[in-house]
């Protein structure tokens, strides 16, 4: 697997940006450990009901704070609880850590808790059945808000359940080459687009493209795709009389290889969602997982493409790699770079949405 290196991104190994950890659901029942961005991490949900999470370890004697389910702190001085408030304690010797990682209370001693004890909390939303965070390796806050669909408080939208897909060894840089490259929707998909752009917009990218689906007797499908920073996109999907909305994420385990997750939320037949409406959805998930799979398959057995042969009529490929590579780069030098990209980028040969009419970005959060 190639490393952020080999493709000229730095000074950072990951990017900063929102990024799924887990579904919303995992942190129901207890804290959770996982492990992204070659960390340790532990998620749990607060007495408030919001998440936390933080840095893996107990600075006392390095315990996991997330892998432990010790039954032994019913000790009376604890009162038999890991979660307190939004605090968590240590599995091992009941040292608490609160939401901002630092050390509130120790069982068996009176005096101040050490300041040298404090781990790393993370900005972290409870979003659309994602737990999300933000991750960057300066430790600076949330540049932009995580992406919502309003249809999602829409009792008339039914909610996905995510696919959790395995981790697979490749670098983001190529998952998010999708975005630009227009020539394998016909050959990968049966899609071929009949138009196409990629457009732009500070920390937002975003595809717009049509053509007719091949194994559907040529229905027209309309899409446009946006990926809000490096970790998560959205893509909305109109065809005849059906709209949905797909989610896409992938999230660095290490680098040069990612876990990746995806859904669908489906608008119901009716104001009221029936037990049909929600089979109905599930087959959509599954039909569009299965379109996705191809793409998941090709990443699975493909060499590392650091120098792409890249046509000028496959997409932007250059602009849409600048945009990504900003991600890792110094936040000053970020926001210039990106305000510089700004724009539409079209491929020579093919048609623009606005020569096609595409109009359905109406109530896109773009």
């Amino acid at each position: 697997m190639a490393k952020a290196s080999e493709y000229g991104l730095g000074p950072n190994t990951f990017p900063r940006g929102w990024f799924i950890v887990a579904e919303s659901h995992e942190i129901d029942d207890g804290p959770i450990g996982v492990t992204f961005f070659d960390r340790d991490f532990v998620i749990y949900r607060g007495e408030s009901g919001n998440p936390v999470i933080l840095d893996a370890y107990c600075k006392h004697m390095g315990t996991h704070l997330g892998k432990n389910s010790s039954a032994m702190l019913v000790v009376a001085e604890i009162g038999g609880r890991r979660i307190e408030g939004d605090a968590i304690r240590c599995p091992y010797h009941g040292w608490r850590y609160n939401a901002q990682g630092d050390v509130d209370d120790i069982p068996y001693h009176d005096g101040p808790c050490p300041k040298s004890a404090s781990i790393r909390s993370y900005p972290v939303v409870d979003n659309m059945g994602c737990i999300m965070m933000w991750f960057d390796e300066d430790g600076a806050e949330p540049d932009y808000a995580p992406p919502y669909l309003e249809q999602w408080d829409n009792d008339s939208w039914i909610h996905w359940q995510l696919d959790h897909l395995p981790e697979l060894d490749i670098h983001p840089q190529e998952v998010l080459d999708n975005m630009a490259d227009n020539r394998h929707l016909g050959p990968t998909h049966g899609a071929p687009c009949e138009y196409f752009e990629n457009e732009i917009k500070s920390h937002v990218l975003i595809q717009r493209q049509g053509g007719p689906m091949t194994l559907y007797g040529g229905v027209m499908l309309y899409t446009t795709t946006w990926y809000t920073g490096p970790g998560i996109l959205l893509s909305k999907q109109v065809w005849g009389d059906t709209t949905q909305f797909e989610l896409i994420a992938n999230t660095p385990v290490s680098d040069g290889r990612i876990k990746a997750w995806h859904g669908c939320l489906v608008k119901a037949n009716g104001d009221a969602i029936t037990d049909e409406d929600r089979e109905m959805a599930r087959q959509v998930q599954a039909g569009a997982l299965e379109a996705f799979s191809k793409d998941f398959e090709i990443w699975q057995h493909k060499a590392p493409a650091i120098k792409p042969m890249a046509m000028k009529t496959e997409g932007p490929f250059l602009n849409n790699r600048k945009w990504y590579g900003f991600f890792y780069a110094d936040r000053a030098e970020a926001a210039t770079g990106q305000a510089a990209l700004d724009g539409l980028y079209h491929v020579p040969g093919v048609a623009t949405p606005a020569d096609r009419d595409h109009a359905i970005d109406e109530g896109l959060p773009l």
